[in-house]
């Protein structure tokens, strides 16, 4: 990290204006020489008007920022030019950078300096990118109450009160002579590991409807051929997205489409028909349907209201079975003819007009608890990759609990608090390896 990297920070088009944002040891003097005026020796968190230089040519007429380390995002020194906004011009102007000696940036590479430097933990530098890409104002609170430090805090806790444990065990193994320390008992972790155990708990809980607020909830909707599934989806979403037609198999590849309410979002997809068929591209359709099942928050199955089940609708039942799943009885404008018993979350409705959407969204809060999920104080963990490592140390918790009640000893059951305590870093970045930095900050943006 001791070279100087430079990198447009604005989407390249036509706007406005864009940033060239530079950062590191040189970046005041790379931008200096090729600026009307001098830098070396303007105060820190400055801005000065000029213009950008190259062989006594006037480039673009600019602002240049100037924040000297460490009070910057990277904690280097920053320097941003402002120019017009223009593809031609901001492309000169980081060519220009880039001759006097910076090299381009990699995606995300700000932001991984910003967490190699201190700037921000792992849990902040991943809510840079959550924020970038929220959707809803929902997410964005999310995003902003993780930037501000509020989960890293919470985490930190429990990585502090894991630290406590390990150090009196070392301290009674290393010095069994003293007789005024603590003596580390089993009973004594057991009631320290329950603690952890609780609050642990709590947070996977509640990381529940992190998740949600975060990805949205991802909506399959599902039926047989001609049973209003592309209907129900564009009622849904208020739009005409889906081809509708009276021919089956006229769906034969998803579609997709999304809602809010409640700051939530619906992330819906419409799915190919599902039916026996001999037709090639229907039967990759009906294939490709069924597949994203295994990833659905949710399942809206689609019936007829004037047609029996078939063997078709059966298999759909039992596929879904334990998966959260509303069944929208579509056309009930119609005779009924459909006989469905025994089952939960049905909802009455029609395509042609709004009959039972709000319904179907009101059964949708209910199922995700959506309007008890606490919006104001966001401190919820949201990364899959995070939860999958709480959900580790909550098992091994469990492991120490049967060591105790067969009374290993505390030496031994360090080990195991030793690694929730390991795997609690690596939420933090405060233990990491290279390959995982390198995956995380390659998904971000370039210039961020």
């Amino acid at each position: 990290m001791n070279d100087t990297i430079a990198a447009i920070s604005t989407s390249l088009g036509i706007g406005a204006i864009s940033i060239i944002r530079v950062s590191g040891d040189d970046s005041i003097n790379i931008v200096n020489n090729i600026f009307s005026n001098d830098l070396l020796n303007v105060d820190s968190h400055t801005i000065v008007y000029g213009y950008i230089i190259d062989n006594n040519e006037k480039i673009d007429e600019v602002l240049v920022s100037v924040m000297k380390s460490p009070k910057t995002f990277t904690t280097e020194d920053v320097v941003e030019i402002n120019c017009h906004g223009g593809i031609s011009t901001t492309n000169k102007v980081l060519e220009l950078v880039l001759k006097k000696g910076a090299r381009l940036a990699e995606p995300g590479e700000f932001t991984k300096r910003a967490f190699l430097n201190g700037r921000i933990d792992l849990l902040e530098a991943e809510s840079v990118m959550d924020l970038i890409n929220s959707k809803t104002e929902s997410s964005r609170k999310l995003a902003m109450s993780t930037l501000s430090g509020n989960v890293s805090s919470m985490i930190q806790n429990l990585r502090n009160k894991m630290l406590d444990i390990i150090s009196n065990i070392e301290v009674n193994i290393d010095y069994p002579e003293y007789e005024d320390i603590l003596v580390v008992t089993n009973d004594m972790i057991k009631e320290n590991i329950s603690f952890l155990k609780n609050e642990i708990s709590k947070i996977l809980n509640e990381a529940k409807n992190g998740k949600i607020i975060k990805d949205g909830i991802n909506t399959i909707i599902i039926g047989r051929p001609n049973v209003g599934k592309s209907s129900l989806l564009n009622k849904l979403i208020d739009e005409d997205k889906a081809i509708v037609t009276n021919i089956e198999g006229t769906t034969r590849d998803i579609v997709e489409g999304s809602i809010s309410f409640d700051g939530i979002t619906l992330n819906i997809v419409d799915t190919a028909g599902i039916r026996k068929t001999d037709n090639l591209v229907e039967k990759i359709g009906v294939e490709k349907s069924l597949s994203l099942l295994k990833n659905a928050d949710l399942v809206i199955l689609v019936f007829n209201n004037n047609e029996k089940l078939d063997n078709d609708d059966m298999l759909l039942l039992d596929k879904t079975k334990n998966i959260p799943r509303i069944i929208f009885i579509n056309k009930n404008d119609l005779k009924k003819n459909i006989d469905i018993k025994n089952y939960e979350n049905i909802v009455y409705g029609n395509t042609l007009d709004y009959s039972g959407l709000n319904d179907l969204r009101n059964k949708i809060k209910e199922m995700f608890n959506l309007e008890n999920i606490e919006k104001s104080d966001l401190n919820y963990l949201s990364s899959a990759k995070h939860i999958s490592i709480l959900s580790e140390c909550y098992s091994i918790i469990n492991d120490i609990e049967k060591s105790i009640k067969n009374n290993m000893s505390v030496d031994m059951l360090e080990i195991d608090i030793r690694k929730i305590w390991e795997l609690l870093g690596n939420i933090t970045g405060e233990s990491y390896d290279d390959e995982l930095l390198d995956n995380l900050f390659d998904k971000f943006c370039l210039g961020k």
